[in-house]
């Protein structure tokens, strides 16, 4: 069934991802008033200044902009990594699953892949395992790449400072995929990025921009990052448009996530009451739901686009909240799934 013919996402309650946003009025405003200038030489002011602000708030010495998160994490890869060294990352990471092989095949950088626990992390004993020895016979281990949140749920704190001790006694450099890190709860996002060598952080997912993502690390890795953007086709030239609505996030939509976090929360609620433990919420944005032996989620989706809800449809579904969800459209959402008559008892 082609699901994107189903309902109008247009005028729909679109809840298949935290990208579908629209910028408002004032980001648009602020696009469209920025100054720019040539990216690629560098005197696009617009991109300068958000990079700055970026960095400063991710206390890092340097950012960069990049078209899309696929493109900033795989050039922070290459920037750690060179032609047949390895980096260890999660089975289900963006990374390594999501981004079309793209450190293997552009890269020349071979992925390890570890199974991710229940909470998303990668156990330490076995990524201790999965380090080569220094041998002409293996790939160079380089890099831990982690990703917060990754499935929605936030790694734990703990978690992660045990990861950082560990790359610094192997010697491992440590970066995140941090594309939806905003919704950690609980912390500023320079205490995030602080234990990680680079961070690749999304604008485009729930922050309301229609593109952007940007790479933060140390000015040495951001310049080596900043000529393997260019080799992969990510130079931009008045490319201050796009970071102005960056720029304008960053100022405007952080404390605002609490607010999808909410109404994750209320339609999670209002979910499991109708069919019980089908329903799985992360704590964040995102709220999954299983097939059962008695109860088909795939039936669920097809039943909640037929009343013009769009969600993404597969064996187990996912639903997001984002700033373009209000708490009535929650409430819409489960009447409408209230109406689909295989409940979970």
């Amino acid at each position: 069934m082609n699901y994107s013919t189903t309902a109008n996402t247009s005028a729909a309650i679109d809840l298949r991802s935290d990208t579908v946003t629209r910028p408002s009025k004032g980001m648009l405003e602020a696009m469209t008033s920025a100054r720019v200038g040539d990216d690629v030489w560098g005197d696009d002011p617009t991109v300068n200044t958000m990079q700055e602000a970026v960095a400063n708030a991710a206390g890092k010495e340097a950012a960069l902009f990049f078209p899309s998160g696929t493109q900033s994490n795989l050039a922070a890869l290459m920037a750690h990594c060179g032609r047949g060294d390895e980096y260890i990352v999660g089975q289900d990471a963006h990374t390594y699953k999501y981004e079309g092989g793209g450190a293997a095949v552009l890269g020349s950088i071979q992925p390890q892949p570890i199974e991710n626990a229940e909470d998303g992390s990668l156990p330490l004993a076995k990524v201790r395992k999965a380090v080569k020895p220094i041998n002409p016979h293996f790939a160079r281990t380089r890099l831990l790449a982690l990703e917060n949140t990754i499935g929605g749920r936030v790694l734990p704190n703990d978690y992660i400072a045990a990861a950082k001790a560990f790359t610094l006694e192997t010697g491992l450099a440590f970066h995140l995929d941090g594309a939806r890190v905003w919704n950690a709860k609980g912390k500023t996002i320079r205490d995030v990025c602080q234990p990680f060598d680079s961070v690749s952080l999304c604008f485009s997912k729930g922050m309301g921009t229609p593109v952007g993502s940007v790479l933060v690390g140390s000015a040495d890795l951001i310049e080596v990052a900043k000529r393997w953007r260019k080799v992969l086709g990510g130079g931009l030239r008045q490319s201050g448009y796009l970071a102005a609505a960056c720029h304008y996030a960053l100022n405007h939509n952080v404390q605002r996530l609490a607010e999808d976090h909410e109404n994750a929360a209320r339609l999670a609620k209002g979910l499991t009451e109708l069919f019980g433990e089908a329903v799985r919420y992360t704590g964040t944005n995102m709220i999954f739901v299983d097939s059962t032996e008695s109860f088909s989620a795939a039936d669920l989706a097809k039943h909640l686009w037929t009343q013009n809800i769009a969600i993404a449809p597969a064996p187990m579904i996912r639903i997001v909240t984002h700033l373009d969800i209000s708490r009535a459209q929650v409430d819409q959402v489960i009447e409408a799934a209230a109406k689909y008559p295989a409940r979970v008892s």
